[in-house]
């Protein structure tokens, strides 16, 4: 499973993972609103039938407890009663119902299995792109591992130490090509004002030649994913002598 395209152009074009989880969550709360439709359609089904089926046993009750009159026309006690057909109308709508109870039953179960099966093949995908999302990150590094082991070897070889340089350089500007690919930015902090939000005062330096609270040295570079901060800058801020009123003077 692939989530990452290389055009021809060489550039690399990444899915977050939290999109791609978010995707699948969506389509998730999808399939179970229907599923609960169907649900709540299949119990109101059911709650009808039961309605009808003691309409119908009311009735026949009734029918029982009534005492049949006697009628001289023998013509006139062939025909059923009106309670009678009213039973026998109720009984078909009550077969009619149970059909069409047995038929969503059926449906249900059907559309029950085909998401346990989609949540499960899901949760496969997700736990793959868990795995792997960092695959296309590392073929990159690679490059940078081959360059490393050959520096390593031309110094174990040789003595000369501006070839060894210029390797060390050479891998470094790679590592920082990949940043660029993957949109890691270092974070400006060489001469700017200190700003908590991406510098990390380690010390401070009592000087006068820049305003007070403004970078003076950067120890370790911080980075920035997109606009996220990954890690602060480790800097020297500066802070006043107090000696300016005596220059002054």
């Amino acid at each position: 499973m692939q989530f990452s395209v290389l055009p021809p152009a060489g550039r690399f074009i990444s899915f977050s993972p939290a999109f791609y989880i978010l995707t699948c969550i969506q389509t998730d709360l999808f399939f179970s609103h229907h599923l609960w439709g169907l649900i709540s359609f299949a119990d109101k089904k059911q709650e009808i039938l039961d309605q009808e089926k003691k309409l119908v046993l009311k009735e026949k009750s009734k029918g029982e407890n009534k005492e049949p009159k006697k009628q001289d026309n023998s013509a006139k006690k062939d025909t059923p009663p009106a309670a009678d057909k009213e039973s026998v109308s109720q009984e078909k709508d009550v077969a009619v119902l149970e059909e069409q109870l047995t038929a969503e039953k059926d449906r249900f179960m059907r559309l029950s299995a085909e998401f346990d099966n989609y949540r499960k093949r899901k949760q496969r995908e997700i736990d793959d792109f868990k795995k792997f999302a960092n695959e296309t990150v590392f073929k990159q590094f690679l490059s940078v591992v081959d360059n490393l082991e050959r520096a390593i070897a031309s110094a174990e070889n040789n003595q000369d130490t501006d070839s060894l340089l210029e390797g060390v350089k050479l891998t470094h500007r790679e590592i920082l090509k990949i940043f660029q690919a993957f949109n890691v930015k270092p974070v400006e902090a060489d001469n700017q004002s200190f700003d908590p939000n991406f510098h990390q005062a380690v010390t401070q330096k009592k000087t006068n030649d820049v305003p007070e609270n403004t970078v003076t040295d950067v120890l370790q570079t911080g980075y920035l994913l997109h606009d996220r901060l990954i890690r602060p800058a480790m800097v020297v801020v500066s802070t006043s002598t107090g000696n300016d009123t005596e220059k002054n003077k």
